[in-house]
């Protein structure tokens, strides 16, 4: 293979067919169903599923399938099979689902509106994860370009990741003849540390989320007249947390929710922390004079990827500032966001951690924990020579630097279900989620060159996949 060629030709791609059509579906608002409960009857995922297929029909190889599959009551996936030189398979996931809008764009952005800055396309759900499935067919076609040989090649999009991958295991089971049996697996919906360098994704965290409420009257009260005698609801929720986290530190308590760091993931978040430097804080927009939670950068690796860490990420019973009264709230419900080291049991967090919360309520308060369903974290398993060797080839051909590893602390539910399915095939986990990009939240972007450098990375990975299993 001329890699020469098949960088020139993915980066033609990006620039002449990628990008309008990526940019096209960054003006479609198909949030995940958890988002838009009635997004069946809105029609804006089947405008993002007809765009997706529509383009990647148009530029699969020669010889390959698309099929829109829809089980009743389910989002639908787009299946895609292009048969290789071998009977061997590689699975290619993305999704196509997004996050909502959020508030705080800068003036001239929107996320329903492609905006090219800087080599940055900004807009919701361009990085996480819609150029997952451009991107793969892209590899595909580069490949063929030359007629490089490669294994059948499977492509799976889904549309509910951002809702917790709840459809997935039903297709994955309805597929499974169509599938096969995976002995590679690429996800290009995880992260790097940087642009510079192929990443790839060794853990993820697990997630257990839930609802604390909190009530104690069945309406509100003058404060001045109730204050001292009736204890505060958000009081309550305070010192309910504080049995889940230390306030000063952070450090979640639950030691179940804890586990013991292999000794090669701390070898590599030191790997990584010395790789960063300043950027493994640094890539956050603290506002001036605010300052990380530790100064050690592999600590704050480490911290990012195998161990617990709560957040409070929503709140009802606490009125708008400007309706504010002078009022004892009767009810306060926060909700709660639990990560988790990558080998710890979701369910089994869940649960403790609606024990602790519900044990004995302050001043007899009515205390309840709501749990939504938990999602299990992931950790790689060891990496083949062969792959450790394509994954330095392909980094080293397209970008010019050898390839770096480290776990994620954000969560993609597919991967554990794929592990415990699929127990012996290899993950190339990798994304374009890099500094500043900011998915979930406002001013996501897209870094161009750095999804198009991937592109080619994806493509050096299956021709050396087929050079060492030929049969």
């Amino acid at each position: 293979m001329n890699a020469d060629r098949l960088s020139a030709w993915v980066g033609r791609a990006w620039t002449e067919r990628i990008l309008p059509a990526i940019s096209d579906y960054i003006r479609i608002p198909n949030q995940s169903p958890l988002f838009d409960p009635q997004w069946e009857s809105h029609g804006h995922m089947q405008r993002a599923v007809e765009l997706v297929s529509t383009w990647c029909r148009r530029e699969l190889p020669a010889g390959s399938s698309l099929e829109v599959v829809q089980l009743p009551g389910r989002t639908p996936v787009i299946l895609m099979i292009s048969p290789g030189a071998s009977e061997r398979t590689v699975l290619l996931y993305g999704h196509l689902d997004k996050q909502p809008p959020m508030t705080g764009w800068e003036p001239g952005l929107d996320p329903w509106v492609p905006v090219l800055r800087d080599g940055k396309l900004y807009g919701r759900g361009g990085a996480d994860d819609g150029y997952a499935a451009f991107a793969s067919v892209t590899a595909l076609g580069a490949l063929a370009e030359q007629k490089v040989p490669r294994a059948r090649c499977v492509v799976l999009i889904e549309a509910c990741e951002e809702s917790g991958s709840v459809d997935l295991p039903a297709y994955i089971e309805a597929l499974a003849g169509r599938i096969g049996t995976p002995d590679l697996v690429v996800c290009l919906d995880s992260g790097c540390g940087n642009y510079e360098q192929l990443w790839c994704t060794t853990s993820l965290r697990g997630l257990a989320t839930g609802t604390l409420v909190v009530e104690t009257l069945t309406e509100g009260v003058h404060s001045g007249d109730a204050s001292g005698i009736v204890p505060g609801t958000f009081r309550i929720a305070r010192e309910l947390i504080a049995r889940l986290e230390d306030g000063k530190s952070g450090a979640v308590r639950l030691p179940e929710l804890h586990v013991e760091i292999p000794k090669q993931r701390v070898a590599q978040a030191r790997a990584a922390s010395a790789e960063l430097g300043g950027d493994v804080a640094g890539k956050f927009p603290f506002l001036p004079g605010v300052k990380a939670v530790s100064d050690e950068t592999a600590e704050l690796v480490l911290n990012r990827t195998w161990r617990p860490a709560l957040a409070v990420t929503g709140q009802e019973g606490l009125p708008a500032l400007q309706s504010a009264g002078n009022v004892m709230l009767p009810r306060t419900a926060l909700k709660l966001s639990m990560r988790l080291p990558p080998t710890c049991d979701g369910q089994a967090a869940l649960e403790r951690m609606r024990a602790v919360l519900e044990a004995d309520p302050p001043y007899g308060a009515h205390v309840r924990f709501e749990p939504e369903t938990p999602c299990d974290g992931w950790n790689a398993p060891e990496l083949l020579p062969w792959l450790n060797g394509a994954m330095e080839l392909a980094s080293e051909a397209c970008f010019g630097r050898p390839p770096c590893f480290m776990g994620e602390g954000g969560s993609i539910p597919f991967m554990a279900m794929l592990g415990r399915r699929y127990p012996q095939a290899q993950f190339l986990i990798t994304g374009v989620l890099g500094p500043q990009s900011n998915a979930h939240g406002p001013n996501e972007f897209l870094h161009v060159d750095a999804a198009t450098r991937l592109t080619g990375c994806v493509a050096h990975v299956l021709a050396e996949h087929h050079r060492q299993f030929p049969g």
